[in-house]
């Protein structure tokens, strides 16, 4: 009789725990149909297990990843062995709100699935779902991983203009002359700078030429395409590397920016300011030897349209002799 007892308190027990752990347990039979629902998954499903049980989960349950789950519980079933899924995989399976005050960010409790094939004498005939609630976890990896990104793109960006900084453009410009030498990928390199800039600092001021500086850098962002890369040289200085593009199609993109750039002006302290840009374009080219070479030749193509009254677009032509 006290065995009995004790067997029937072991009972109770298993059951309590098994209601209150803090984690969600689902137990299946072959035909999909629920066995077991503890109490965290009543909770947060809104769902009683005395309700549900004997009921399909996937008629209950419609926005389940159907094909998926079922692909996953029919691997367990045939190979005997238990298969965990990561939130980072998937971010949840069972479609549950998030409630938690730190990570309420989050609309939906980000998972951790394990799925653990129960076995008898006769053989695997149930599975049993095991749910993790790792919100907070993947929520802090996933803020970490957002700061982490954002600190990258800083370091990239020219704050000014928001445009590639110096240092990220060279290695944009690198890039490119690799995939010159590797698979003879046409492109242009093209130097721009603002006509008479120390003139517009000298008669509006500093904060004048900064402004001048920002418009040009948002006209050319707008006449970029995806795989263009434009960059703050210096100063008043851009430069833009234009993939699998020839000198001439470069000179049709330099003269349709030069042109917007003349017909607009810059509004700074209810005053009108016109400002011109020269542009220099180097196209690669083979026997070119270095990166800096192809720099070199846009620089001088730039110099050039400054000799030459500015205002104007240059293709470098290497002498010969």
């Amino acid at each position: 009789m006290a065995t009995d007892q004790n067997a029937m308190n072991e009972l109770h027990w298993l059951i309590d725990m098994v209601q209150t752990i803090e984690v969600g347990l689902v137990v299946l039979d072959r035909n999909n149909d629920i066995q077991l629902w503890n109490g965290f998954m009543e909770n947060h499903s809104g769902v009683s297990p005395n309700s549900i049980k004997g009921k399909n989960l996937f008629e209950t349950f419609p926005n389940l990843p159907a094909d998926w789950l079922k692909q996953k519980m029919q691997s367990v079933y045939l190979l005997k062995n238990r298969t965990f899924i990561s939130w980072e995989q998937r971010p949840y399976v069972f479609e549950f709100k998030n409630y938690r005050p730190i990570t309420g960010r989050a609309d939906f409790m980000y998972q951790n699935i394990t799925l653990l094939p129960l076995s008898s004498l006769t053989g695997i005939h149930h599975i049993c779902i095991i749910i993790y609630d790792v919100t907070d976890i993947a929520v802090n990896k996933l803020q970490l991983k957002n700061a982490n990104e954002q600190l990258e793109l800083l370091s990239q960006t020219d704050g000014l203009t928001q445009l590639h900084n110096r240092r990220h453009w060279q290695e944009c410009m690198e890039h490119e002359f690799e995939r010159f030498n590797r698979y003879a990928d046409t492109a242009s390199l093209v130097m721009i700078d603002i006509d008479n800039f120390k003139q517009i600092n000298d008669q509006y001021g500093h904060p004048a030429g900064d402004k001048v500086i920002q418009h040009i850098a948002h006209l050319l962002k707008n006449a970029l395409r995806e795989t263009d890369c434009a960059g703050r040289y210096g100063g008043e200085e851009f430069a833009v590397v234009l993939a699998k593009t020839n000198a001439n199609d470069a000179h049709q993109f330099t003269e349709r920016l030069r042109k917007q750039i003349e017909t607009s002006e810059v509004s700074y302290n209810q005053q009108k300011i016109k400002v011109t840009v020269s542009l220099g374009i180097n196209a690669l080219q083979s026997g070119m030897g270095t990166s800096s070479s192809w720099l070199s030749g846009a620089d001088k193509a730039l110099y050039q349209a400054k000799q030459e009254g500015r205002n104007k677009s240059v293709i470098y032509i290497e002498q010969q002799g």
